[in-house]
């Protein structure tokens, strides 16, 4: 039986729905019982006072109306909804997610009416959450969470760093724009250095070229040699780039280097938290036996997934990732097959670099990528297809307790 259908019996139930509109400050409830009694939306304040009122109301109604168990549902807003969400995980309810997506379509149902307010809101993720189109929500916990929490900052901080690295490359290109013509590669620790004490071209004339070779020599281990160091000189000394305001320029660039710095010691001191986590963990050693599966993948997958025992089935954990095929067809058109996307964001993009890691050659995906590219299948369609497979290759070595074994993946392909 599939999750939907198990949606629907659920629901149909003696079931008390609660539903709740997120907001920063305050939140705005509902409940509507299995025999059709309902309440007024009311609000309550987003505190311990606040959640003990919500859920002492649907208690109440819960006793009042027999129902046999509790469901709460609303939107994911991001960290807004995390302290109810949390509140609620120890009490005797089912938690679940509706996509906004839907809530969207479906509210002018409710009074023909694009209306939408905080009240009304809740009452539409009722006929939702009563339609059975819900997902359940997995809240990790313990050392799960702790990789969730980690796996997040990683990805904030390469974000914040791919901006420095942007804004830096705008200031030489204003400054010394034949600066990119020489250097192909600005992340290279050695050019970093060597623009964080000069910075503007005048700097670098200034330096002359003995000392400029001398240095670049040096700190890059041989990488940069004569010849390229004149090429760098001839063209600090020819170039055109503005002057003007070249004293706060230069600070800029000194500064940008800095934070860039910064957030290179911060990736590599979450890389190394998560490497320790998941020694605590006895399902990282195998997703890890997957060869092109690292740390910062599997701490990825594990925080976001969470418990691999909630997902009952292989293709609930695909749709949980939102790699569920759909399409639109209508009479003689026949749709093309996409995936929602309606799943983990961050579990989607962990799984479809995994996936490029894989497909390598004498990679492990590396053969059924390529059968996948010669049957006709766009590149990006076919890494997405590995990444599907790859996620139900980490769900069986999961709930069987095994290291991947290559020669078994090749003999059950044929």
């Amino acid at each position: 039986m599939d999750n939907k259908v198990q949606k629907f019996e659920k629901v149909n139930k003696k079931v008390l729905i609660a539903t709740v509109d997120i907001g920063s400050r305050s939140h705005v409830g509902y409940w509507r019982s299995w025999d059709g009694a309902q309440c007024k939306p009311f609000e309550f304040s987003n505190d311990r006072v606040g959640f003990d009122r919500f859920w002492g109301y649907v208690c109440g109604a819960r006793i009042k109306h027999k129902a046999d168990e509790v469901i709460v549902g609303f939107e994911p807003t991001g960290s807004f909804g995390e302290p109810l969400m949390h509140y609620l995980k120890g009490k005797r309810v089912t938690v679940v997610y509706v996509n906004p997506k839907h809530t969207k379509r479906l509210k002018e149902l409710s009074d023909n009416s694009p209306l939408k307010t905080d009240k009304k809101d809740p009452r539409v993720l009722a006929d939702i959450i009563q339609l059975g189109h819900c997902l359940s929500v997995v809240v990790p916990t313990g050392v799960c969470a702790e990789l969730r929490e980690l796996s997040g900052e990683r990805e904030r901080a390469i974000v914040e760093r791919s901006c420095a690295y942007n804004r830096l490359y705008n200031k030489l290109y204003a400054v010394f724009p034949e600066f990119f013509a020489i250097v192909k590669d600005i992340r290279v620790q050695s050019i970093q250095y060597l623009l964080a004490r000069y910075p503007l071209p005048e700097d670098i004339v200034k330096l002359g070229k003995k000392r400029l070779t001398r240095l670049l020599k040096h700190r890059s281990h041989g990488r940069f040699g004569e010849s390229f160091c004149i090429r760098l000189y001839e063209a600090a000394k020819a170039s055109v780039g503005v002057m003007e305001g070249s004293r706060a320029t230069r600070d800029a660039i000194r500064y940008i280097i800095g934070q860039i710095a910064e957030h290179n010691r911060r990736i590599a001191e979450l890389e190394e938290a998560m490497r320790r986590l998941l020694e605590e963990i006895p399902i990282s050693r195998n997703i890890l036996s997957i060869k092109g599966i690292g740390t910062v993948v599997a701490a990825c997958i594990i925080g976001e997934v969470g418990n691999f025992e909630t997902f009952a089935t292989q293709r609930s954990l695909i749709k949980f990732a939102g790699l569920n095929l759909y399409e639109v067809s209508s009479g003689k058109h026949k749709g093309v097959r996409r995936i929602s996307k309606r799943g983990r964001e961050y579990l989607r993009k962990t799984l479809y670099f995994a996936a490029m890691n894989t497909i390598r050659k004498k990679g492990i995906m590396h053969d059924y990528y390529i059968r996948l590219i010669e049957s006709g299948m766009p590149r990006i369609k076919a890494l997405i297809a590995v990444s599907r497979k790859l996620l139900g290759i980490i769900y069986a070595l999961v709930r069987k307790q095994e290291n991947f074994v290559m020669e078994y993946s090749v003999h059950k392909a044929a």
